[in-house]
């Protein structure tokens, strides 16, 4: 979700689901370091619980990142072991660490004796050629002692060679059953499952199995998705409409347009928020056209909800 789950994301994610748990793209120990912390690891109050997914290789860097991400106030520092990408691996991160289980049992020590927040790791089931249970199984037995109480399995193996990123989430196929047996061969760990789940039936299904699921893409282009698993799943409270969150929304956006922030840096988080409603390709048109235009204000998203339920932007404007 690198370049997908940024803070003005998530702001408008938590407006539609209060509890769950949200996650950041991916940012590498090294970057927080040396690079703009600010930038890369600033996040509103209301975002929590928020978690941080951390990408390095080095455990002295990623304990100091993961002190870093505790003292700025996140719930829950993740270790990404389950990205593709061919920067990733040139960078010795990502899923290619799956071949490494000591070193990533190494830095989850690093962090777990850092911090006081909970150290998790997400993973594929496994890579290239090393796709049967046992390797998975393994890499598990080796991480968990190093302080992880919490895996995050995409039940798709990652392959490094040969696949892009996209191909990666659709060819490799879904084995939901190496992740209900590491439920069962690990009882004492909390182990959730990603991968393919877009509805809430299907992730009822699955918790009847595993501790969790976690919801990606499908909750990015189809966020409302997520009231329902704030009310059938967490007992919580879902908004009234998608015209409320809207109006929730705005005053946030217009902090960020006063403080120097590009329109079009928030409203692109919001183009799936009508799908499949009436009136849902008049409200992507809308934002995709003239929120990137110099000076674009709150009155592109009044004009486009207007093309969605123009009878509440009485209310929303006002």
């Amino acid at each position: 979700m690198m370049d997908w789950t940024d803070r003005h994301c998530r702001y408008l994610l938590r407006l539609i689901s209060p509890r769950v748990l949200l996650y950041t793209e991916m940012v590498t120990a090294a970057a927080i370091l040396h690079g703009d912390r600010e930038r890369l690891l600033a996040f509103a109050p209301a975002e929590h619980p928020l978690a941080l997914q951390l990408g390095g290789s080095d455990p002295r860097e990623m304990a100091a990142a993961a002190r870093i991400a505790e003292d700025l106030g996140y719930d829950e520092v993740n270790m990404n072991v389950g990205c593709p990408s061919d920067r990733v691996q040139s960078g010795r991160f990502g899923a290619c660490l799956m071949a490494e289980p000591g070193l990533v049992a190494d830095c989850v020590a690093a962090m777990s004796g850092a911090v006081t927040i909970p150290v998790t790791v997400k993973s594929r089931i496994g890579i290239d050629d090393h796709e049967d249970y046992g390797f998975l199984r393994d890499f598990v037995a080796a991480v968990a002692p190093a302080g992880c109480r919490v895996f995050v399995i995409h039940a798709r193996k990652a392959v490094l060679a040969g696949l892009s990123p996209k191909q990666n989430r659709e060819v490799p196929p879904l084995r939901y059953e190496f992740v209900h047996r590491i439920k069962q061969d690990f009882p004492q760990l909390a182990v959730i499952l990603n991968g393919g789940i877009r509805s809430l039936d299907h992730a009822r299904a699955e918790l009847a199995v595993v501790d969790g699921v976690m919801i990606g893409r499908e909750a990015y282009h189809n966020p409302w998705i997520l009231t329902g698993f704030e009310q059938e799943i967490l007992d919580g409270q879902p908004p009234a409409s998608r015209a409320s969150v809207v109006g929730e929304w705005m005053p946030y956006v217009q902090t960020q347009l006063d403080a120097g922030q590009k329109l079009s840096s928030m409203t692109r988080h919001a183009l799936g928020l009508y799908a499949g409603q009436p009136g849902a390709r008049a409200w992507r048109r809308v934002l995709s056209e003239q929120a990137p235009r110099p000076g674009a204000g709150l009155e592109v998203i009044q004009a486009a909800l207007s093309r969605v339920q123009p009878e509440t932007l009485e209310d929303v404007a006002g």
